[in-house]
């Protein structure tokens, strides 16, 4: 008998077991085809007969409130291939005609035409009509075309430079407005769908979808370019005949806080800015009159004056008589005038800038009143202006403040401000006593006309009564009719202001002989509707004050905006025309302005010759007014120059970790108290102020605060 087989039944269930598994396989890769990676593959399809070309949106314009566009989206073109439509052996001659033409890397360039593994690549962009035009004169084929691009164009150059910001080449923007309202300004690219065969030829009759663009919305802002313009030669001459590092200047409405020019000198050109240089593009691209603080000095006399008047901590009988110096808990703090001002009332220690007078007025209020007041005029916070990159300011907590800073504060000092805060915080103490919110956009405009977002006048709070503030225009109108800000004034209007002068602190120690020189005006004084300032940083000219060095250029700025706005000059006086004086020693110029009706600043040999002159010849001056003459020899000498700063200076030491009276020791050897508030603290140190480090007056109190506040534990 043979070997007994397999069952025909066993056999059966096996091919059974077999036809299902191999089914399975089946069923189960079908749907990993049509499911998994349907999405995959049908892109891969539609890859493989169809091209797919992005049509880049316009960018919406910006334009000021006259109409001026200031940015908009030009026409361009880019330069895109399709690397499985180029031949192998074409490909080194494609790649040599196209860096030549488009000034690319050949290497680069034959890596792109070689790289068959992607569809489409745009070897190039911005590319101008006159390139395209030779691209098509080599006749490359069809592996190398041209589509419509954009590119944005800023008509103006670098007017509103800082303000507008750029985009990068992919039209994103970068900085300033461009980057803040990207979202409104880019829009949405389109694309352009056409069949293609298997080598990516177009179909003679293929269908082509064209999905069209949508266009970014506009922005409309509140800033003018004439003002822009006059504002930013006023601060590149600030800047040139100061030989500063930087001016800085805000013209704005101070009855609804629309900014109408701002500016930042040096600036750049935002058609081509310094991509190759990332610290100077940094450093043009900077707004610094939203972005950095500074001790405002004088200027900030304006905002202690009209808080010591409403709160009644004065009143316009005020008088001192200042002996040069205002010695506060044992410290003497001199004022500018070595010798002092004598006997004055209210309107002459603005006139004069007084440092004890502001001082006492600072005392009479208290920490907090005068603080009240700070908050209440937006110092220490964002103004909400909506310009990129604005900073808060710095202002001490009040429960850090001694007498000492009290005082200082009072004459600008231990507060430090941004520009918009201060010109925010002027404009509230002479526009009636409102606090406005500034801002520059006006408007967001869509493609039809449809106002997508708009701004309008906003009131923050009242901060003074409008007779207080009706009181601080007419006493600061004074200072430039009669007072430290004469040169400042213009003939046939009535504009007010205050100076200012302060050193410049780096790493909580004074700078040696870098200072920020400013002056802030109003204009009409008796019912302002334009606020300026300019602040010149670092110059490098002879005795520095805000008179001097900013004065001028406000002066220079207010007249190109009262008469473009319309305001008529008044009164009998006859402005005095300014003579050519470059060339001439500064003895012959002193005589020949003399005889002009003028007067001369100087601070050289008069045998030197004279190289630059502020204001220009043919400006028109008020009689009696300075002319400022600069020689080859005008330097930086900062003895007696500052407004705003103490006698002598010490370095406060580093008291943390001691105990009550190691802490007291280590204070009094620099010739410094100790304040410890409340007084029933022990144990170790744990912060005080002002910090290690930092350059205070002698005689300075040193808050320091302890661990424990229970002495008897």
């Amino acid at each position: 008998m043979g070997a007994p087989g397999i069952s025909y039944k066993t056999r059966l269930i096996v091919a059974l077991v077999i036809i299902t598994v191999i089914f399975a396989v089946l069923i189960g890769r079908l749907f990993f085809l049509q499911v998994v990676e349907s999405q995959e593959l049908q892109d891969r399809a539609l890859s493989q007969w169809t091209r797919d070309t992005s049509l880049s949106a316009a960018r919406g314009s910006i334009q000021d409130a006259t109409g001026v566009v200031l940015a908009q989206s030009g026409t361009a073109y880019k330069v895109v291939i399709w690397p499985n439509n180029i031949d192998a052996d074409e490909r080194t001659r494609i790649a040599t005609e196209l860096s030549e033409l488009l000034k690319m890397d050949y290497a680069t360039v034959l890596s792109k035409v070689a790289d068959t593994g992607k569809q489409e690549i745009v070897l190039a962009r911005r590319v101008e009509r006159e390139t395209v035009d030779q691209i098509t004169a080599r006749k490359l084929g069809i592996g190398v075309g041209t589509a419509i691009d954009v590119k944005r164009y800023y008509p103006s150059g670098d007017l509103f430079s800082q303000l507008l910001g750029f985009t990068t080449v992919d039209g994103v923007g970068q900085s300033g407005l461009e980057q803040k309202y990207d979202k409104y300004l880019s829009g949405e690219n389109g694309r352009m769908i056409t069949e293609t065969d298997r080598k990516g030829n177009p179909l003679a009759y293929g269908t082509q979808e064209v999905i069209e663009p949508v266009d970014g919305y506009s922005l409309v802002l509140t800033v003018d370019s004439v003002y822009q313009a006059a504002l930013e030669q006023a601060c590149a001459e600030a800047l040139q005949v100061n030989n500063a590092a930087t001016a800085q200047g805000i013209l704005m409405n101070c009855k609804t806080g629309a900014v109408l020019a701002i500016t930042t000198q040096p600036d750049y050109d935002p058609n081509d800015p310094p991509r190759h240089d990332a610290a100077l593009l940094s450093a043009v691209t900077r707004n610094r009159v939203v972005a950095d603080a500074y001790e405002p000095g004088s200027t900030f006399k304006l905002i202690t004056l009209a808080a010591a008047l409403d709160s009644g901590a004065i009143d316009e009988n005020f008088s001192i008589s200042c002996p040069g110096y205002h010695i506060v808990n044992g410290e003497k703090i001199r004022c500018w005038k070595s010798g002092g001002h004598g006997a004055q009332n209210l309107y002459q220690v603005a006139q004069n800038s007084c440092n004890p007078a502001f001082m006492a007025m600072a005392q009479a209020m208290g920490v907090n009143t005068f603080y009240d007041y700070i908050y209440a005029f937006g110092l220490g916070s964002s103004t909400g202006s909506g310009i990129t990159g604005e900073a808060s300011g710095i202002v001490t907590h009040e429960k850090y403040i001694t007498e000492n800073t009290l005082a200082r504060i009072g004459f600008g000092q231990s507060i430090a401000v941004t520009p918009i805060q201060l010109v925010t915080a002027v404009s509230a103490a002479v526009n009636g006593g409102n606090l406005m919110q500034p801002y520059v956009l006006e408007r967001i405009v869509a493609n039809d006309g449809t106002v997508i977002e708009e701004n309008a006048p906003t009131v923050v709070r009242r901060v003074i009564s409008e007779q207080t503030s009706a009181k601080v225009r007419a006493i600061a109108e004074t200072v430039v009719s009669e007072g430290s800000g004469k040169n400042a004034a213009v003939p046939g209007y009535r504009i007010g202001g205050k100076t200012g002068t302060a050193q410049k602190y780096e790493n909580g120690a004074i700078a040696e002989g870098k200072l920020i020189a400013s002056f802030i005006g109003f204009a009409p004084a008796d019912d302002p509707e334009f606020v300026c300032l300019i602040l010149v940083d670092e110059p490098q000219v002879g005795t520095i004050f805000g008179s001097t060095v900013a004065a001028p250029f406000v002066k220079q700025m207010m007249e190109e905006t009262l008469r473009h706005a319309g305001y008529l000059p008044a009164g009998s006086e006859v402005p005095v025309e300014v003579p050519y004086l470059i060339d001439l020693t500064v003895q012959q110029a002193k005589d020949a302005l003399k005889a002009a009706g003028l007067d001369a600043a100087y601070q050289d040999d008069p045998a030197e010759l004279v190289i630059a002159q502020v204001p220009a010849a043919g400006q028109r001056a008020s009689a009696g007014s300075d002319v400022l003459l600069y020689t080859a020899s005008t330097s930086t000498d900062v003895s007696d120059a500052v407004e705003d700063i103490p006698e002598e200076l010490v370095e406060v030491p580093d008291v943390l970790g001691m105990a009550r009276l190691a802490a007291s020791d280590a204070l009094k050897k620099k010739g410094l108290s100790i304040l410890i508030y409340p007084e029933d603290q022990s144990g170790e140190a744990i912060r005080q102020s002002p910090m290690a480090g930092e350059m205070v007056a002698e005689g300075t109190e040193v808050l320091v605060e302890f661990s424990s506040t229970n002495i008897g534990e």
